[in-house]
């Protein structure tokens, strides 16, 4: 019998976060009320430093390696998994501080106004912003914050899984907060809650979906691992028919969490109700680690396979990006909007996986990094523009004149939907340039005739939205937009600036992703 050890070190950006959610649980469980708001906070921020550092530390130590294995296997930290890894956690710092965001509004004089979802409105007049910010602590839901740290432990556990038990382990860590998290808002309690309850019953189910296809993969190859599998595949052991019936039910699974057609009903029902800072944590963290598994599975354990997979990616990526497009040329709600944009950018990114190539694996860790900064910013904008009554107004009618009114955030808000457009100069064509170059070079001219087809009708509905805010009059309800506090406004800089240099000056990051290429077997 193997006694099993346990390479702490290699696992410490995940061991780190999962501590600090632990430790957070505790603070909830014993540290007076007012005093969770300002520990809680510093102790997320903090765990995501410090993991970031430990990942930092990691891709030194194992520079000119092709990698680790740790836990007998069960975890691979190889440069893809370091690279998602880091993304996750930068990720997972905006989330945060869009979760602990406090928003100090100009309702009936100087109320504070507590972020959708997490704070009721105020109904006393505090003398000054720092009295505000104390009051509005002591009634925070500040269990948030464990949940999130909770969810980017399984994250971070997810792409860098090596067998699919961990894998599933890792799923069921990441999306059993999240579940939770979406039915946290206060002012539509009930659409929260529809929305918590909708993604609870379809994750379950596709959960158990990935669950069975690694039974049916086990029964193929008689291991968990994905060498193993790959190695099953490559001696032609077992029926190959079981093998192709795993890979279709774990495809289920993952197709699911990063929200691809047929698959991808609850993403504008759950991107709707959920609250706006935790739509925007869970629409760009749960993308980049859906589809770091996703390409673990197809490059370490099915490369052999591929002829049979392929086609029905094709498929799918096709359907995604075409009804995810259509779709969200008939919205008139910003929040569905976005949520059937991110449906299509999900067969965008399909489009690198499809390329199995080393090509393909560097444009798609490229494409989800940019995608990720993106995206926290387009939500965090979103969630700053409010009615009187301190409702977020994301009816697409009520932002005609937003960008005359508020230049600013009308200019940002343009950035971002050009980024997702593919506009040059954003972070978005650098991104739909790559995966479609690596589609091209791995024979799939048709499917990048495809995408370049859908980013053009796109396009439309994105450069709608601007015109709305720059070239309408102003609707006599028209919203007004808060004043950000500190940490919205650091959100929404670093994604605005993040947005425009990867368009810029692409190559530092593009480099890095050639270097983190390759996944270790």
């Amino acid at each position: 019998m193997v006694t099993p050890s346990i390479e702490y070190g290699l696992l410490s950006p995940m061991l780190i976060v999962f501590g600090v959610a632990v430790a957070g649980v505790l603070v909830e469980a014993f540290a007076p009320r007012r005093s969770r708001y300002p520990v809680q906070v510093t102790l997320a921020l903090g765990g995501l430093i410090a993991a970031i550092g430990a990942v930092g530390l990691l891709a030194r130590d194992l520079h000119g390696t092709p990698g680790r294995a740790a836990v007998l296997g069960a975890v691979m930290l190889d440069p893809p998994a370091l690279f998602l890894q880091a993304t996750i956690a930068l990720v997972g710092i905006l989330g945060i501080l869009l979760i602990a965001e406090r928003q100090i509004g100009s309702q009936s004089g100087d109320s504070a106004r507590g972020l959708d979802g997490f704070t009721p409105q105020a109904s006393a007049v505090a003398g000054s912003v720092a009295e505000q910010l104390a009051t509005r602590a002591g009634v925070m839901q500040t269990e948030v914050f464990p949940l999130t740290m909770l969810a980017i432990g399984g994250m971070l556990l997810f792409p860098a899984a090596n067998d699919l038990l961990t894998m599933f382990i890792a799923l069921e860590v990441l999306s059993l907060p999240l579940y939770l998290l979406c039915g946290l808002a206060r002012r539509r309690r009930l659409l929260s809650q529809e929305a918590a309850l909708k993604y609870f019953l379809l994750g379950a189910f596709s959960s158990a979906f990935f669950l069975y296809g690694a039974a049916m993969l086990y029964g193929y190859s008689g291991t968990l691992t994905l060498p193993g599998i790959a190695d099953a595949v490559a001696t032609g052991s077992g029926h190959t028919s079981l093998a192709l019936i795993g890979i279709g039910l774990l495809l289920v699974g993952l197709l699911f969490k990063v929200g691809a057609v047929p698959f991808h009903s609850w993403i504008p029902d759950v991107y709707q109700g959920a609250p706006t800072a935790i739509t925007a944590f869970m629409a760009a963290a749960t993308k980049i680690a859906a589809f770091g598994a996703t390409l673990r599975i197809f490059y370490v354990a099915l490369p052999q396979l591929r002829a049979d997979w392929r086609p029905v990616l094709w498929a799918i990526a096709i359907l995604t990006m075409v009804i995810g497009t259509i779709t969200a040329v008939t919205q008139t709600d910003v929040k569905r909007m976005l949520a059937y944009s991110a449906v299509a950018h999900s067969g965008f990114i399909l489009t690198g996986v499809i390329a199995a190539n080393p090509a393909g694996v560097s444009s798609t860790l490229f494409y989800l990094f940019a995608y990720g900064f993106s995206t926290v910013g387009a939500f965090a904008v979103v969630g700053l523009v409010r009615d009187d009554t301190g409702e977020e107004a994301t009816a697409m009618s009520r932002w005609a004149g937003l960008g005359r009114r508020y230049p600013v955030v009308g200019v940002v808000f343009s950035l971002f939907l050009l980024a997702f457009a593919g506009i040059p100069l954003t972070s978005g064509f650098v991104s739909k340039f790559a995966v479609f170059k690596a589609a091209g070079q791995g024979g799939a001219i048709p499917l990048v005739i495809v995408g370049v087809i859908a980013s053009a009708v796109a396009a439309y509905f994105y450069v709608r939205v601007i015109v709305l805010m720059f070239f309408t009059d102003p609707p006599d309800d028209a919203p007004d937009v808060v004043v950000p506090s500190g940490p919205t406004m650091t959100v929404v800089a670093v994604t605005a600036v993040v947005t425009f240099a990867l368009g810029a000056l692409p190559q530092p990051l593009l480099d890095l992703a050639n270097n983190a290429e390759a996944f270790l077997r």
